[in-house]
């Protein structure tokens, strides 16, 4: 059976994340972050996911996602539902889970080339 590489047709690649660090494309970011298949936002202040706030959530919102994963860490981690209803208001969904689980989830989504933007909160 041939095996063929398929190489994304994105910009950014979340090659994998955990509690203290993610790899998108060939760099290691030890903070938090935003990303997109065509964005990088290397600045998110956000270091505690139960802290969240709706202000928070507007750089990943500027992005016109139809879905939002939010990487809380080593641990799942839900933000408060005021935090969470202001997506859901804006008919966006909004998923919160562990780094390692949302690394996989952005990765498919935008494999299939779904609008999705993920925020990963790091201790960094």
């Amino acid at each position: 059976m041939p095996l063929n590489l398929e190489l994304p047709d994105h910009e950014f690649t979340l090659r994998g994340a955990d509690g203290a660090q993610a790899r998108v494309n060939d760099r290691i970011l030890g903070a938090s972050f935003i990303i997109a298949p065509d964005r990088l936002v290397e600045d998110w202040p956000v270091t505690v996911a139960a802290a969240l706030r709706a202000h928070d959530l507007a750089p990943l919102l500027a992005l016109d996602p139809e879905v939002v994963i939010l990487g809380t860490g080593a641990t799942q981690v839900f933000p408060p539902a005021e935090t969470m209803a202001t997506c859901m208001t804006r008919g966006i969904g909004l998923e919160a889970m562990r780094n390692d689980a949302a690394a996989r989830t952005f990765s498919v989504l935008a494999g299939e080339g779904r609008r999705v933007v993920a925020g990963f909160i790091l201790p960094g």
